[in-house]
């Protein structure tokens, strides 16, 4: 023992000698600077990067940064910023090199909606500065960033963070990034705020992402089918223009005149509430956006379409960004689904607001439960229950409300396209038919509606096929992923792949989704020949039938819904059929057609 402790000692006096230490101390900094490994405990409490406020001074020589959407809604919302006199920028589809960007500025282990969208950014003031021949100082002074803010077990509550890290490690530290709840969301009274987020700001914005959704799955509609290739996506363009001139012209809705003089003066908390309930009246009564909508709607009706044809649907879900994005973030997946001759459906974000008004009742709901039984509520103790009651329905009545004006101004835009669309689903149907397979209360992405959309989709007749993007390590999605083994030994003849993506492996991704495209084609043909197979008339007799009623062959025509078929070539031969018996016309009726032009041209 004594030996062992004398041996100690002079180990000790060894590494206490200077040389031993200096060495030691070089070491350990060479770790750290490699490994960014501290040696010593920091005291100090994290610091809150200094915030360079946006104020509105700044307004006209600053502008206006952000992305995320496809284009057509970011067209849309850039239209309504300008509007609100904001100059304004949208940021380019982010694309592989931006997910490099955002990997080598940004943290390890983030998803890559992340990297994409944080690179993304860095990637345009690179291009500001390289291209442009903009200085930092000038690029910070000039431009600033807006994106959503949120919180929760998702990565998109770390986006803020992200973004500065980037932004520092790529030499642009100070850049402004802004997000919706800074400085009080909607009440910014501390400072004169350069970005107002105030009623106009929010209701305009709303509204264009509704028109966004709903363009985007028109032309998906239309695209399919169009007898001349590219057609639907020049009209498209072109109207697209025009209803952002129109937008722009809209003016804001506010009391104006003598009225307004005297309430600015002596009352302006209640010119303030006036104010709000013009805007509020003018949002549900008002044409400003409906009247060119219907003209979008007519010049996208002068495409020539070709239904007759069986074509796969595939219903897109997923990741919200994963499944909205059209580049390389998920595989430019859409383009190529249309490639390869499929019909898709594309999730708006409307059933993402939706879905989360519809967490505010719930979440009402719930709270009401633990308040009782927490409280151990006596029969006898009327106002105490009075007043919980009071609390639940006030907030619960306050989100139905919100939530039923929401889906009336969507159904508002949705009709002024034609009313070809589909209508935001019913988030209570979606919690019925997913929580024996996914707990609803289990939030973070998506949460049960993946679950949800998959068994919809498929039961009710609507998608041949479900697809689903996601994010590499995208937690919510992966646990989605694990109920959706249980959903489809259920369902035994549901088509449901998932797609893991990321900057690589689109080769990979799009040979997976072409195996599954195939028996999703299958199934709409095999759909196609049993329908023909039923019916007197044969495919001549519904080509000739179709080409003598022109109106039929365009994209606005409605094609009844029928529970027992699922693609749109098969649902509109049996229209064709049902609309042939009514006439009167007999088999045959396409080799008479035939036979009669024949004549006519001797």
């Amino acid at each position: 023992m004594a030996t062992t402790t004398e041996h100690r000692n002079q180990l000790l006096n060894v590494i206490q000698q200077p040389v031993v230490q200096q060495l030691l101390d070089e070491e350990r900094q060479k770790v750290s600077d490699k490994e960014g490994i501290a040696f010593h405990s920091i005291n100090a409490q994290f610091q809150r990067p200094v915030e360079h406020d946006f104020t509105a001074d700044q307004r006209d020589h600053t502008t206006l940064l952000f992305g995320g959407f496809t284009f057509r809604h970011e067209y849309l919302i850039k239209s309504h910023f300008e509007r609100l006199g904001y100059s304004t920028a949208i940021l380019p589809t982010p694309n592989t090199v931006a997910f490099q960007k955002g990997k080598e500025y940004g943290n390890n282990g983030q998803c890559n909606p992340t990297y994409f969208t944080v690179g993304n950014l860095v990637q345009y003031l690179e291009h500001l500065r390289d291209d442009k021949g903009m200085s930092v100082e000038e690029i910070n002074a000039k431009y600033f960033f807006v994106t959503a803010g949120a919180c929760g077990p998702c990565r998109f509550g770390m986006y803020e963070a992200e973004y500065r890290l980037a932004l520092r490690n790529s030499g642009f530290e100070g850049f402004r990034v802004l997000l919706f709840q800074q400085k009080g969301g909607l009440k910014q009274a501390e400072v004169k705020a350069g970005l107002d987020l105030n009623t106009d700001f929010f209701m305009g914005l709303v509204t264009t992402i509704n028109m966004g959704d709903l363009l985007n799955e028109l032309a998906n509609q239309i695209r399919p089918y169009e007898t001349v290739a590219g057609e639907t996506d020049r009209v498209l363009n072109e109207a697209l223009y025009f209803l952002g001139e129109a937008i722009k012209k809209i003016s804001v809705p506010q009391v104006n005149g003598r009225l307004r003089e005297i309430l600015a003066d002596k009352r302006p908390s209640a010119l303030s509430t006036l104010d709000l309930v013009v805007k509020f009246v003018d949002l549900l009564t008002t044409e400003d956006y409906t009247q060119p909508l219907r003209e979008v709607s007519r010049r996208m009706n002068e495409v020539e379409v070709d239904r007759l044809q069986p074509k796969p649907v595939v219903k897109v879900t997923g990741e919200f960004w994963a499944q909205t994005t059209e580049g390389d973030g998920n595989f430019n997946m859409f383009r190529f689904l249309q490639t390869e001759g499929a019909e898709i459906i594309t999730e708006p974000i409307a059933t993402w607001l939706c879905y989360m008004l519809w967490q505010e009742k719930i979440k009402a709901k719930d709270r009401r439960m633990l308040d009782e039984t927490e409280g151990e509520l006596k029969w006898w103790e009327l106002r105490k229950r009075l007043a919980m009651d009071t609390k639940y329905y006030k907030k619960r009545g306050a989100m139905e409300f919100a939530d039923k004006v929401y889906r009336r101004q969507y159904d508002r835009v949705r009709e002024a396209l034609g009313g070809t669309t589909h209508k935001i689903v019913d988030m209570y149907e979606m919690e019925k038919i997913a929580h024996e397979f996914y707990h609803t209360r289990s939030e973070g992405g998506e949460g049960h509606l993946e679950v949800a959309k998959n068994i919809y989709y498929t039961v009710k007749g609507i998608a041949h096929m479900v697809l689903s993007l996601k994010p590499f390590g995208c937690m919510p999605s992966t646990q989605s992923d694990g109920a959706q083994s249980a959903v489809i030994n259920h369902f035994k003849d549901m088509i449901y792949l998932p797609i893991e993506t990321s900057g690589e492996g689109e080769i990979n991704a799009h040979s997976r989704v072409q195996m599954a495209l195939g028996e999703a084609k299958a199934k709409a043909k095999t759909e196609f020949a049993e329908l023909l197979a039923s019916m007197d008339y044969d495919l001549d007799d519904l080509r000739a039938y179709q080409q003598a009623h022109p109106e039929m062959n365009r994209p606005l025509y409605v094609v009844p819904e029928y529970d027992d078929l699922v693609g749109t070539g098969a649902r509109f031969a049996r229209h064709l059929s049902e609309r042939m018996i009514a006439d009167g016309i007999k088999p045959g009726y396409g080799a008479q057609t035939q036979q009669d032009a024949e004549l006519a041209a001797e």
